[in-house]
């Protein structure tokens, strides 16, 4: 894993529809199924909070998308732009939107990933999620095929 230096490092900041392009750009390149621009779109007027890791340049790193609804949270998409995994860009995203989670009150969090991504699986794991269950045929699959989604969850505790 590359770690970045201390000044190089990408910071967060919150999504703006000015920044719809840019991460289309990096959602239709790191995924063969990307949600739509409209989708993007409608979870902005909704509210939810979406964050990006952006470099001191303005450009995009990566991008993460949560929901909160009463005492639960649901990470909709945590996305590394291509050519910039494996430097623990995903991690840091993901604790960020744990902790937004923790602080609107929610005390569990749930996602689903695809079982033919690994890299996502170890990097929810070693955050401490587990697999809770699978949603048979949820994603879209190459020729019109169908995959799985595990489903994992885990309880935010508070800090120590």
């Amino acid at each position: 894993m590359q770690a970045y230096g201390a000044l190089a490092m990408p910071h967060l900041r919150p999504m703006r529809a000015a920044d719809l392009d840019a991460v289309m750009a990096i959602e239709v390149r790191a995924y063969p199924f990307p949600w739509t621009r409209g989708i993007f779109h409608d979870c902005l007027q909704a509210n939810y909070p979406m964050w990006l890791l952006e470099h001191a340049d303005g450009g995009l790193a990566g991008y993460g998308v949560l929901s909160i609804a009463a005492d639960e949270a649901h990470v909709l998409n945590l996305c590394t732009a291509p050519g910039q995994e494996g430097r623990g860009l995903g991690q840091r995203m993901l604790h960020a939107l744990l902790k937004i989670a923790r602080g609107h009150g929610a005390q569990r969090v749930f996602l689903e990933v695809r079982p033919s991504n690994p890299r996502a699986i170890t990097l929810y794991e070693r955050s401490g999620f587990n697999e809770i269950g699978r949603r048979p045929r949820y994603y879209p699959a190459a020729n019109n095929g169908r995959e799985d989604a595990i489903v994992m969850a885990m309880e935010l505790l508070e800090p120590a």
